[in-house]
């Protein structure tokens, strides 16, 4: 949604959400204020918008009642389109059936439904009351579906209305997305997805036409070839089809950008940046050049989903009826156009915003939009696109032609005349301190062209039972140079004439220096006022503008600089004379404790001696791209993981390193260090975010493949089971592979069949050959969270390196107890137990001290390891607390510093 923003100063999604720590409009919060408790009624609210008279009068109180009523429980399918439909038809199947024949009271209970004008029906809701959700097992189930699903990233907890902006982006293949205030980022889901639109069906096209070169046998197409006709006929080849579009995610609050990481990483996309900025003053970002002049990135999309009053989420926040006054739209006004006006510099010509928010406020809404285009000089260069035929199915009402501004005493005002007037007249200052000219319907000179507010989009909540929503979509026809906020904009004759009347009236030097100081233009800055910060325009600007046009063009400065002859922005309560200097962030940011830093993006060389050996031990095709892979450490060495990301992002990394820059996430985890036994085995590991991304060149000699619905079950319920003595032949259709296979990782492939017990989705997942066990290198939740989805089967897992039944795969979660061991002394337990310990060292910042080499560094493949029983519970305890250890290590970066797992209530809040 709009960022909620009251409570709490800042740009561009900063502590936006009702304050800090308050119910965000994108997602679920258990811990909100009972809805019940809550009186609904607010005078000046209820006043303003009738004065609007934003609905009919035959409406008036359908809308009300809407706006009182709680909302309904909506999620979103998510990931690539296949797989978003395969997790989809488990619900289909599965759960409304069984919630279907659920009666109450008599009647049938309606079940989740979908949302018929979502593209290919992948959004969903459900309003059936709580008191009944508890009372029916069927739900209870599906809470679990839901649950599980949500943690393993297949679906987004999201109100309807929220998912509209994105929509309407129309992204294509291969172009550069920018979202200016991200957090949390349900949306940046969506964006992110539509970025790599029809990627896998792409590449299998390409594995298709190489793989008899390469010798490499292709897996059938599974469910993800639905798109493979769009797919094929949309560009995007470049890099066979790998995604070459981008999107950078961005929050000027550190925290909440570590909360769009958790939301956005779950779709392992190595074409995504996270950043922290304010969203007025977002930088250019310089990428290469060909010439010897600097280039800076312009983007083909842009959404501004600005921070907002949020007036429209009343039913999921409730506090809203009690909170609300008309100063908080009105002290918002001035930060949503200077987001707005930045997008527009930094988007290419043909490109789109989409600005939208969670407000049904005009001041917000129409009013922003008018001020920017006026700025941006009009709508010869930036022009509102006609949605109407979009999103068939969707009800909408169009923007409003004219609208009256409430001031902070209540006062309703048609115009900025009246409001002129009334100054003049007036003793105090006091309620006009934040009305602008802006925020009022222009009125325009003979001739000039009105801007077509009927193509603005307003989605009220008793159209589709959802929460009230404002969206407008721009396009830059022509390049911009925006008016500077302090510059007025020229008037008409007869304005300039009405307002020299207005000056002369009697005690007019007073009132005259009343209405400067008050006007848009004053250099004062009232202590209940909004920061009114000037959107930066830097030198890289300019070169882009005179870049764009043909003109002359120099080297800019670093990314933070502000161009010459711009206003240095005033900050609050500070004296007005006094000028304040912005400093240069043209180097790393650094800061204590849980602040943002900068951390180091470190691209390693393609022939670096531990990619040579990833190389050679995965047999990875030499079509796979070898300069992409970087590490996050000053060092620029592997040492515990191994990224991946797309050229674009790789070039921006590098070229804006110590330019003021502050990245927060970029790249997917492909390679970790696992700290295995033995030799020829390489110690890296492929992990489970980069999967999809590697494993489609990987050789036939680390591949394992698999058909059948019971082997893949038993390896998701059961940890380490035993490969030792005749414990290989308990595996299935895949025993004498994984008894032959060497140790180490490999890839193990779930491949579609026709087949009574086969699959229809095509699966790729991390295997670990151990000594005596064999692993699927997968979190439980993971684990769980498949198990559910394609057996039904909610049974606890069964750990055999914690004595787990081997012989009962039905065994309902009472594993044997884990062995006491006293080992010897030198051990492999009791070194592992210094691993781990070494590891904690190693998070902590500690300097650990060196491990004595291992007990097992002969050990061979087929070595007779069962014949000792004390040294088999050594290898079982080895497992398990490499398992443990590998956990631990796996965390480190999963958060960034400062960020522990206790405090992501985001993603732990359903």
């Amino acid at each position: 949604m709009g960022k909620n923003f009251r409570g709490g100063r800042g740009r561009g999604g900063g502590r936006g959400g009702g304050g800090r720590g308050a119910p965000r409009s994108d997602t679920w919060n258990n811990t909100r204020t009972d809805a019940a408790v809550i009186d609904k009624h607010n005078d000046s609210f209820e006043k303003y918008y009738n004065e609007l008279a934003i609905v009919p009068d035959n409406e008036k109180e359908e809308f009300w009642a809407a706006l009182r009523r709680e909302l309904p429980n909506s999620f979103r399918f998510c990931g690539s389109k296949g797989h978003a439909l395969a997790v989809q038809q488990r619900l289909v199947d599965h759960y409304v059936p069984e919630i279907t024949s659920v009666k109450y009271n008599g009647e049938t209970v309606e079940p989740p439904r979908p949302v018929e004008w979502f593209p290919e029906k992948l959004a969903w809701a459900m309003t059936t009351p709580k008191n009944v959700i508890r009372k029916f097992p069927p739900f209870s189930s599906f809470q679990k579906f839901l649950v599980s699903e949500t943690s393993v990233g297949n679906i987004s907890r999201q109100e309807i209305v929220s998912m509209i902006p994105p929509l309407l982006m129309d992204i294509k293949p291969g172009m550069t997305v920018l979202d200016l205030c991200a957090a949390p980022g349900s949306k940046s889901a969506q964006l992110i997805e539509m970025v790599h639109r029809g990627e896998e069906a792409r590449i299998r096209h390409v594995l298709q036409q190489i793989g008899r070169g390469d010798g490499r046998e292709v897996t059938p197409g599974g469910i993800e070839t639905l798109d493979k006709e769009q797919a094929l006929n949309e560009g995007d080849w470049s890099d066979d089809g790998r995604s070459t579009g981008l999107l950078i995610a961005n929050d000027v609050d550190y925290r909440r950008a570590q909360m769009l990481v958790h939301q956005v990483k779950r779709l392992n996309s190595p074409n995504l940046i996270v950043t922290n900025h304010d969203a007025t003053q977002f930088p250019s970002i310089r990428i290469p050049s060909t010439g010897p002049t600097a280039k800076y990135l312009k983007f083909d999309r842009i959404l501004a989903d600005v921070p907002c009053s949020g007036d429209g989420t009343t039913r999921k926040n409730p506090n809203i009826w009690k909170d609300w006054i008309p100063g908080n739209g009105l002290g918002l006004y001035i930060m949503q156009v200077r987001i707005l006006v930045r997008a527009l510099q930094m988007l290419k010509v043909g490109g789109r915003v989409v600005y939208s928010t969670c407000s049904l406020n005009p001041v917000e809404n129409e009013a922003v939009i008018a001020t920017a285009i006026d700025r941006c000089g009009g709508l010869e260069k930036v022009n509102v696109i006609d949605c109407s035929k979009e999103l068939p199915g969707l009800r909408r009402a169009p923007g409003l032609k004219q609208w009256k501004v409430m001031d902070k005493q209540g006062r309703i005002w048609s115009s900025w005349k009246d409001v002129e007037t009334a100054m003049a007249e007036a003793e105090s200052e006091e309620g006009f301190a934040r009305l602008q000219e802006g925020m009022f319907p222009p009125e325009m000179a003979d001739g000039e062209e009105t801007i077509p507010y009927e193509r603005c989009i307003r989605v009220y909540p008793h159209y589709q039972d959802t929460g009230g929503f404002f969206i407008t979509v721009l396009e830059k026809r022509s390049e911009i140079k925006a008016r500077p906020e302090s510059a007025p904009k020229p008037k008409p004759e007869w304005k300039s004439a009405q307002r020299s009347a207005a000056s002369s009236a009697p005690g007019s030097p007073k009132k005259r220096a009343f209405d400067e100081d008050i006007s848009p233009t004053a250099k004062k800055v009232k202590v209940d006022e909004p920061v009114k910060e000037e959107a930066v325009e830097t030198q890289a600007d300019v070169k882009m503008e005179e870049e764009a046009t043909g003109g002359p063009v120099q080297e800019a400065p670093s990314a933070a600089t502000p161009m010459d002859g711009v206003e240095t922005p005033v900050v609050k309560n500070e004296p007005a004379d006094i000028p304040i200097k912005s400093e240069p962030a043209d180097f790393p940011v650094k800061k204590k404790n849980n602040q943002m830093h900068e951390e180091p993006y470190k691209y390693l060389d393609p022939e670096h001696p531990e990619l040579q050996r990833i190389y050679a031990f995965y047999e990875i095709s030499p079509r796979f791209p070898r300069d992409r892979f970087m590490v996050r450490n000053a060092t620029g060495e592997p040492v515990k993981a191994v990224y991946y990301t797309s050229t674009l992002a790789r070039d921006i990394l590098v070229m804006n390193e110590g330019k003021g820059m502050k990245f927060v996430q970029c790249g997917v985890k492909m390679f970790m260090k696992q700290d295995s036994q033995g030799h020829d085995i390489c110690r890296w590991r492929i992990q489970s975010e980069g999967m999809p991304i590697i494993e489609p060149w990987v050789g036939e000699g680390r591949v394992v493949r698999l058909t059948k619905r019971p082997t893949l079950r038993k390896l998701l319920i059961e940890m380490f089971p035993k490969m030792s003595g005749e414990g290989w032949k308990k595996m299935g259709e895949i025993a004498e592979r994984v008894r032959d296979i060497s140790m180490g990782c490999c890839v193990l492939r779930v491949e579609p069949s026709d087949d009574e017990d086969g699959f229809q989705e095509r699966i790729v997942l991390p295997l670990w050959r151990g000594i005596s066990s064999l692993n699927l290198m997968l979190p439980k939740e993971e684990r769980k969270a498949m198990l559910l989805r394609l057996y039904n089967d909610d049974s606890p897992l069964i750990d055999h390196s914690r004595g787990g039944d081997n012989n009962n795969n039905n065994n309902q979660g009472n594993a044997a107890p884990t062995p006491v061991l006293t080992p010897a002394p030198g051990s492999l337990t009791t070194q592992v137990d210094a691993l781990i310990e070494t590891a904690a060292a190693e998070a902590a910042g500690d300097q650990a001290e060196p491990i004595a080499p291992s007990l097992a560094a002969d050990i061979r493949p087929g070595d007779n390891i069962t014949a000792i029983v004390t040294e088999d519970q050594d290898i079982e305890a080895e497992s398990r607390l490499r398992g443990e250890d590998q956990a631990r290590r796996d965390a480190i970066h999963e958060m960034a510093p400062g960020v522990t797992d206790e405090e992501d209530v985001f993603n732990k809040t359903v």
